[in-house]
């Protein structure tokens, strides 16, 4: 006989954090954000199935890398088309969207 118990999409229960970035590191703040999104810090927890939580970050701009990745670090984006090659650093990249950033990192 199975014991095991799958949730159904109508019983998983979806929850709001609220997370705070200021004075955080943004690679442990981004694993902190995907545990929840992806739904691991839950006993109900299916790989296959979508039980992630919602979350909101507040003070994204406040976000603090470590050593010279401020000045170092490149974002690279490709649109597919010869030439497509989009290169930002990270210090105008905060300065202009930092939410978008930070849900890039994830």
């Amino acid at each position: 006989m199975n014991r095991t118990i799958t949730p159904s999409l109508e019983t998983i229960e979806r929850n709001w954090f609220l997370v705070d970035a200021k004075d955080k590191t943004l690679g442990r703040l981004a694993t902190e954000i995907a545990t929840v999104l992806r739904g691991k810090n839950k006993p109900s927890f299916t790989p296959h199935l979508d039980t992630g939580d919602f979350v909101i970050v507040v003070n994204a701009e406040k976000v603090e890398v470590t050593g010279k990745k401020a000045s170092q670090k490149l974002y690279r984006r490709h649109s597919g088309r010869p030439g497509g090659m989009k290169i930002e650093k990270f210090e105008s990249l905060q300065e202009k969207i930092s939410p978008k950033e930070l849900s890039s990192k994830l």
